[in-house]
């Protein structure tokens, strides 16, 4: 490798401010959905005070990493971390809605704790709140931070700008992707495979609304495809396994791919 190629990475290294990386961004959102929920840490507080304590550490911390990513060059990075740790009470509650969508909605789940301990639907739905939270507080990059961590975890894509509603239920989980502009009701559930995407990825759509609206109550199976932005699934729809849809669904409408099956006795 010649001496130019060397002077090229040089050069970008200079150029690229130190940011904190991803493992500290990530670790401070564990930290707090471990506060919220004990079930995932072993750490124990005997008293509000504690607590309250601890909180306003991880309240810190976010407005040095905001700080330090330059996240809004113009704005109080003080005052939106207090805002966002203003909002946790209401995110913890919808948070809630979740876990009881879960253990509602599946027979395997014996338990709350086993939802929030080892569901991988409750893992991504809990980055995703947290990351949308800091989205709507116009914060860049953290809210994507967050969201491709729990991707990698978990193999569910949702973008921190997608807007979910109460009792959301992710079921097993691998493969859903769920794109920015997308809108979700309340009481949907999601199998794995499951697309909510674009019919184009146009650079010159950025702004404009390219995801399907998803009404409340509503079931999508495993494989199923919906695109477009004026795709509207209407409520308490069910849309089955293998489905790829590109317009809208009236209300209370089932919608199932009807693949041909042959099947036949061996012969000896």
């Amino acid at each position: 490798m010649n001496d130019e190629f060397y002077r090229k990475i040089l050069d970008k290294q200079h150029q690229v401010e130190p940011v904190p990386s991803n493992k500290e961004i990530t670790t401070w959102a564990l930290q707090v959905i471990r506060l919220l929920y004990p079930e995932q840490s072993k750490k124990v507080f005997i008293s509000i005070g504690q607590l309250q304590d601890e909180f306003k550490k991880l309240q810190d911390e976010l407005c040095h990493i905001m700080n330090a990513t330059k996240a809004c060059s113009n704005c109080d990075n003080e005052k939106m971390a207090e805002s966002f740790f203003d909002e946790l009470p209401e995110l913890y509650r919808v948070l809630n809605t979740d876990i009881q969508a879960i253990f509602n909605g599946d027979p395997a789940a014996g338990s709350e704790f086993e939802v929030i301990r080892t569901y991988p639907g409750f893992y991504a739905i809990s980055f995703y709140r947290l990351a949308h939270s800091l989205f709507k507080h116009d914060v860049p990059l953290l809210p994507r931070i967050l969201t491709e961590y729990a991707h990698s975890k978990t193999g569910i894509d949702i973008h921190p700008g997608a807007q979910i509603d109460e009792y959301f239920y992710i079921d097993h989980g691998t493969g859903i992707v769920i794109g920015e502009t997308t809108l979700i009701g309340k009481h949907v559930k999601l199998y794995q495979g499951v697309t909510l995407g674009a019919l184009s990825v146009a650079k010159n759509l950025a702004h404009i609304k390219r995801h399907p609206t998803v009404e409340d109550n509503v079931v999508i199976y495993s494989g199923a495809t919906i695109l477009g932005g004026e795709t509207v699934i209407g409520h308490d729809s069910i849309i089955g396994g293998n489905v790829w849809l590109t317009q809208s669904v009236a209300p209370n409408s089932t919608v199932y791919h009807d693949p041909t099956i042959k099947v036949s006795k061996k012969i000896k």
